[in-house]
């Protein structure tokens, strides 16, 4: 029976997914498809090369660093991102905190990260390389309106995948029979439209389909959550959600509350554990 992982984004809010993600390595629980959008897929390519806690000591040494992220890096004309690409996808991973390249690479199943293409407003899926070490389909995972630029991929142009699919959770059920979702914020949340559209639609008017889903995110992210909920109840998947969120916003500096989080998402998922288990093994 397939098994798969969705991880949500959120930004640094993702520790939460990242704290889940070391309480199923300590576990011993690794699935047959992992799936994630933005920092959820960035921080979740770390469960599959079986590294716990390594997320959480990038956040934590690394978050307070103006390399890392910054409006400095944003005006800087060889980056134009509020976080500093060349440091967070290449001097992090593959000098500072080594990523652990070759057991992701013999990872036997499938790893995926959400893309929003600005061509079509459609999310497309695209399979995360094993030996990237630019981590290009990550960055563009990631690439928050306004904040990033532009990814090209195979000719295509990319942002952030939240923004067509925020919780990929149907795609993984066409793949596995059973799934957890990880979400990034409590269960009672409800998304509000963008107050920065204005920009939006100035910034990317060359891409309408995108705008049209740019529109349309907070109606259809909240109709998203609760098919997803409704899907739980069927039993249909099995969905971790934090209880709160700490006060941790999408660019936080402080590691206190960062490894509150992370705490938070560690013993969900250990006081369920026998529960998930029993869920996978269907």
């Amino acid at each position: 029976m397939k098994t798969g992982l969705v991880l949500e984004g959120g930004a640094l809010r993702a520790i939460f997914s990242s704290g889940v993600c070391d309480g199923l390595l300590d576990g011993g629980v690794m699935t047959d498809y992992v799936i994630g959008v933005s920092a959820g897929i960035a921080y979740g390519v770390s469960y599959v090369s079986r590294q716990p806690r390594r997320n959480l000591q990038v956040v934590t040494r690394f978050a307070p660093d103006r390399r890392y992220m910054g409006w400095r890096n944003l005006t800087d004309k060889s980056n134009r991102s509020y976080f500093g690409l060349k440091f967070a996808y290449d001097t992090i991973p593959n000098q500072l905190v080594p990523f652990d390249y070759d057991t992701f690479a013999a990872y036997p199943g499938q790893v995926e990260a959400v893309v929003t293409n600005l061509n079509t407003g459609k999310a497309d899926y695209l399979p995360v390389p094993r030996r990237d070490k630019e981590s290009l389909v990550l960055q563009a995972s990631c690439a928050m309106p306004l904040l990033f630029p532009v990814f090209e991929i195979d000719g295509q142009p990319y942002l952030d995948g939240g923004i067509a699919d925020a919780i990929p959770w149907q795609r993984a059920l066409d793949k596995c029979q059973r799934v957890i979702v990880v979400l990034t914020r409590p269960r009672t949340y409800r998304r509000k439209p963008d107050r920065v559209m204005k920009l939006i639609r100035r910034r990317y008017k060359g891409y309408p389909a995108f705008l049209e889903v740019m529109e349309r995110r907070a109606e259809v992210y909240n109709q998203n959550r609760e098919q997803l909920f409704q899907a739980e109840r069927e039993g249909r998947l099995l969905v971790i959600a934090p209880k709160s969120t700490l006060g941790v916003a999408r660019t936080e500096r402080d590691t206190e509350k960062l490894r509150l989080l992370w705490a938070a998402g560690y013993q969900s998922a250990t006081d369920r554990m026998e529960e998930i288990r029993d869920f996978l093994q269907g």
